[in-house]
């Protein structure tokens, strides 16, 4: 591929109960970002500098990907479960990331427990920066994290949509 093949990527924007819900995906289609916004540029700041495209090509549908946003949103808790990611960072990043996708809807976890599910129980901060610098919110579901006691902690797109989140999965 080329580097402006790479460099180029595709966004769409769909409606959902929860507002707008835009997504970005690469040339193979993995979700480079994703988020409750109708702001491209928003969710392009989010993505690592190494995979972030310098041009987006607006589109009706990602095909899959948007179907899964409009399934999931609809009531099928499992749609964006196939749905490949790409993102980039350290190790432990990477593997919470991997570890988040496995966070069955209607499952939450403490950010203790999630640490401990990443392998590093005592990385407690760690687990929580894993959430906060997720950019594909939904396919990686970071949405699913509380903290301890059940509070709802943070949640880039709002704690309105993380609780409509939690109540649609439970």
């Amino acid at each position: 591929m080329t580097d402006t093949v790479l460099r180029l990527a595709d966004v769409a924007t769909v409606s959902t109960p929860i507002g707008p819900f835009t997504t970005i995906v690469d040339a193979d289609g993995a979700v480079l970002a994703a988020g409750w916004t109708g702001d491209a540029t928003t969710l392009t700041g989010l993505i690592h500098t190494t995979l972030r495209p310098a041009r987006l090509r607006q589109r009706d549908s990602l095909g899959a990907t948007t179907k899964a946003v409009i399934d999931y949103h609809a009531g099928d808790l499992t749609a964006i479960d196939a749905i490949p990611v790409r993102q980039q960072s350290g190790e432990f990043l990477l593997h919470a990331w991997e570890v988040l996708r496995k966070v069955p809807a209607g499952e939450p976890v403490t950010y203790t427990e999630f640490a401990g599910l990443s392998g590093r129980p005592a990385a407690t901060r760690a687990a929580a920066n894993a959430c906060a610098r997720n950019s594909a919110a939904l396919f990686v579901p970071c949405h699913r994290v509380l903290r301890i006691g059940g509070a709802l902690g943070g949640f880039r797109w709002g704690l309105e949509a993380k609780a409509w989140l939690l109540a649609h999965e439970g």
